[in-house]
């Protein structure tokens, strides 16, 4: 009877094991790095494994968070400082130039379980441009704020301030040269700290159009079920008189909801994705019935449709990410509880580790 009571204790060991794998609590998170003309014969190999090595260190920020049990909302705001960090990246340290020589940043957050929103635009001093809208959600009774007050207000929060030199690399300076150049506009003089020409550049190329295209994001779902939503970004390459694109706005840049079950984050030609409410009008697709990749897919073609260009990566409540461009590439990736992270950058290709 003894040996009887062990071989059924093990029979029902081995058989509710997966159940209760199963009904563990799920969590996801998903990525974006900016999309546009982004080809295999466009990045050297270091280059293409540099673009990859970046997303899977933002991705294991995230991962670390929500594995365990922390908020969709952490999640995405690690994630997206990861990448504020990077250099390759056109958000935070990389950000690109405007024609009068600035970096000015964009950023913009959103709670899906509680429709609450944050988004600063225009910051120029502060180091994490997603921490400075997620303050704004969460420490001041406004959804946006901009140009130095916003600096303002994340100093007085305790953000970190840096000398706006702190965001400037080479490559984006040389990148601004070639656009003024070719609008025949004049070429400001290096920013006030900046390191002399000579600084050796050893970044990657970026092989997008990033006067449109370059933008950072993250969408999250967390053990408790809460819907999460980032992006943040330097903006267009030589952009004059102050322009926003559609980063900052809620409703075109980033949404989260609960209630419709999805959270959005987008990137690409952003004056046509404020004119197609993108990432709203994707979460009303999902709350009338859906799937995230059918309403991604959908919208992309409806910026595509009035001449934009871009990508959107987008969370649903059970976890599922969806990812939809209408470039040739779009840097992305994708963790979950019990699946491996995995990477890409072509428009062709599967997400892989």
């Amino acid at each position: 009877m003894t040996r009887l009571r062990l071989a059924l204790a093990a029979l029902f060991a081995l058989t509710a094991a997966p159940a209760l794998a199963q009904e563990s609590p799920r969590w996801s998170l998903a990525i974006h790095g900016g999309a546009g003309v982004i080809e295999r014969d466009s990045l050297t190999p270091e280059q293409d494994a540099a673009y990859r090595a970046a997303l899977h260190r933002a991705l294991e920020a995230g991962q670390a968070i929500l594995a365990n049990g922390g908020s969709a909302l952490d999640a995405v705001q690690a994630a997206i400082q990861i990448m504020e960090d990077d250099p390759l990246f056109n958000a935070g340290r990389g950000a690109v130039f405007t024609a009068e020589g600035r970096n000015e940043l964009d950023a913009a957050v959103m709670d899906g379980s509680t429709l609450n929103a944050g988004s600063v635009a225009g910051l120029t001093t502060t180091r994490h441009p997603i921490a400075a809208a997620r303050a704004v959600m969460e420490q001041s009774p406004h959804v946006m704020l901009i140009g130095p007050g916003a600096d303002r207000f994340a100093a007085s929060v305790g953000l970190e301030q840096v000398d706006p030199s702190f965001f400037f690399t080479e490559r984006r300076w040389r990148g601004l040269e070639t656009a003024l150049r070719a609008q025949n506009l004049p070429i400001p003089p290096r920013p006030a700290g900046a390191p002399g020409p000579q600084a050796e550049n050893t970044l990657p190329a970026p092989p997008l159009n990033e006067r449109k295209f370059g933008t950072v994001g993250a969408v999250a779902l967390d053990q408790q079920g809460r819907l999460a939503a980032g992006t943040s970004t330097g903006g267009m390459t030589a952009k004059r008189w102050g322009r926003v694109g559609d980063v900052p706005v809620i409703g075109a840049g980033a949404y989260a909801s609960n209630a419709d079950g999805c959270a959005v984050s987008a990137t690409g030609s952003g004056e046509y994705f404020i004119r197609a409410t993108v990432a709203r009008d994707i979460c009303v697709s999902t709350r009338e019935g859906a799937t995230v990749q059918a309403a991604a897919d959908t919208e992309i073609a409806d910026v595509g449709s009035i001449g934009g260009d871009g990508g959107v990566i987008v969370m649903g409540r059970d976890g599922t990410p969806a990812f939809a461009l209408n470039t040739s590439g779009m840097y992305r990736g994708a963790v979950a509880s019990g699946s491996a992270a995995g990477v890409a950058i072509y428009g062709d290709e599967a997400l892989r580790p």
